[in-house]
C-alpha cells in the first residue's frame, strides 16, 4: 500500500488533495516521494513563511524540542514571554492570547468583543457584522461568522449574532449597524473569497463609525499578516489600526500557532477563567515564532517582499491570458480571461510548480524569503502553463 492509498483509506476525506506526496524541502523547493523536484508558490497556504526548514528557524526549534517540549498555561516559559513581547511591540498593540489556530484566534475575537460589549452595555449588544465573501475559518462560530452562504450548510443550528454587509457598500454597512452591534469583523484582502482587497475609503468608514458608536474593530490577518504584503500586517496599508487583530499562517513558519492581538481599549477584558488554551503558546512553536519576527526585523526584508511581488505582477501583465492581479504583496490573485485556474494548477504540478486556487483565481502565497532563482524558475512554469495550448 502506497502513502496516497494509506492515507485515502484511514483518514475522513475532507481534503481534495492533489496526487503528491511530499517527502522533504528546503527554501522554497521540496522534493516528492520519486524525487520529482516542485517550486512552491503556495507555502502550505500561506503557513512556511520562510520556506522549507530555515537553518535559522529549525534549529532553535530543535533546541525547544530538547529542553522544554511543552508547559502548562498555569506556569509561565521564556519562549511564549519573548514572542508576546516582540510581536506587542512590532505591531503596537498592549497584550496577545496565544491559541493555535487562525480559527481559534477569531474565535477569541468574538468572545473577547463580546465580553467588552457585555462589560459595559449589558448582554443585549452582541451582534457582529461581518463581510458578504469573507471566511474567517472552520469552527461552528467561525463559520456563522464568515459571509459565504456555500458555508452554511449541514452544520445546522449556527450560531447566532452575526450579520453580512456587503464589502466596499458603506450604505449597506449604515443599514446594518444597530444599537445590537458589539464588533465589525473584516479582512482587508478576502484570501479565500478571491484575493480581493477592500477600498480604503471603506476601511476608513468602518474605523470612523467603530470610534463614534465604541464599537470594537476586528481585522482578521490570519493570511495577510506576518509580513505577507510586505508589511508586518496589511492594515498598514490602509493607515489603520483594529482594535482586535488575528494572526496565525506564517507566525509559527511551519508549527501552529494562532494570536488574538488587542489594544489597551480592549486588553484586559478576557481575564482569568474567561478564556484559555491547553496548547496555546507551546514552547516549541514559540521558539520558531521567534525566529519569523526577528527576520522580518531585518533591515530590507519587507523591502525585499515588495520588490518580490513587484516582478511577480510585471511578468504576469505581458501575458494576454492575465485578465487582472489582485491582492498585495506575496498574496496574489490571478483572474484569466479563458482558461480555468483549475486547469493551469493541474500543467503547473506537472511542471514542477505548486499554486493554488481562491474561486475562479490562480493564488499565490510563495515563502517571503524565496530566492531570485527560485522565484523566476516558478514564473517560468506559471506562464507557460498560462499560455498553454492544452
Amino acid at each position: 500500500m502506497n502513502i496516497m492509498q494509506q492515507s485515502d483509506s484511514y483518514i475522513m476525506p475532507t481534503y481534495g488533495r492533489n496526487p503528491v506526496v511530499i517527502e522533504q524541502g528546503a527554501g522554497a523547493t521540496c522534493y516528492d516521494a520519486d524525487g520529482k523536484k516542485y517550486i512552491d508558490f503556495g507555502s502550505g497556504i500561506g503557513v512556511t513563511s520562510l520556506g522549507y526548514c530555515n537553518q535559522v528557524w529549525a534549529d532553535a526549534v530543535c533546541e525547544q524540542v530538547r529542553k522544554l517540549p511543552h508547559v502548562s498555561n498555569l506556569y509561565y516559559h521564556t519562549p511564549q514571554a519573548e514572542l508576546a513581547e516582540k510581536l506587542c511591540q512590532m505591531s503596537g498593540y498592549q497584550k496577545v492570547f496565544f491559541s493555535n489556530s487562525g480559527a481559534e484566534a477569531n474565535e477569541c475575537a468574538i468572545k473577547l468583543a463580546r465580553k467588552y460589549s457585555f462589560d459595559k452595555y449589558g448582554k443585549n449588544r452582541n451582534k457582529i457584522l461581518t463581510l458578504v465573501n469573507s471566511f474567517h475559518g472552520r469552527t461552528i462560530a467561525t463559520l456563522s461568522a464568515t459571509g459565504q452562504d456555500v458555508f452554511h450548510n449541514y452544520f445546522f443550528p449556527f450560531v447566532g449574532g452575526f450579520d453580512y454587509v456587503e464589502a466596499n457598500n458603506i450604505a449597506d454597512l449604515h443599514e446594518k449597524l444597530d444599537d445590537t452591534v458589539c464588533a465589525i469583523m473584516i479582512e482587508y484582502i478576502q484570501g479565500e473569497g478571491g484575493v480581493m482587497a477592500l477600498e480604503p475609503a471603506f476601511v476608513a468608514e468602518i474605523r470612523k463609525v467603530c470610534d463614534e458608536r465604541d464599537i470594537l474593530m476586528i481585522a482578521d490577518e490570519v493570511q495577510t499578516g506576518i509580513g505577507r504584503t510586505g508589511k508586518l500586517f496589511a492594515g498598514e496599508y490602509y493607515h489603520c489600526q483594529a482594535d482586535i487583530t488575528t494572526a496565525a499562517k506564517g507566525l509559527g513558519g511551519g508549527l501552529p500557532i494562532g494570536a488574538c492581538l488587542a489594544n489597551q481599549k480592549c486588553a484586559d477584558v478576557l481575564n482569568a477563567g474567561a478564556h484559555g488554551s491547553t496548547f496555546g503558546g507551546n514552547p516549541i512553536v514559540c521558539a520558531g515564532a521567534v525566529k519569523v519576527l526577528e527576520l522580518l526585523e531585518q533591515d530590507g526584508m519587507l523591502e525585499s517582499i515588495r520588490d518580490k511581488s513587484q516582478f511577480i505582477r510585471e511578468t504576469l501583465a505581458k501575458l494576454d491570458e492575465v485578465q487582472e492581479v489582485s491582492g498585495i504583496g506575496l498574496m496574489v490573485g490571478i483572474s484569466l480571461k479563458s482558461k480555468k485556474a483549475a486547469d493551469v494548477l493541474k500543467i503547473c504540478r506537472e511542471n514542477g510548480l505548486l499554486v493554488l486556487t481562491a474561486k475562479t483565481k490562480i493564488r499565490l502565497l510563495p515563502p517571503l524569503t524565496i530566492s531570485s532563482e527560485e522565484l523566476r524558475e516558478g514564473m517560468e512554469i506559471l506562464c507557460h502553463a498560462i499560455n498553454s495550448n492544452t
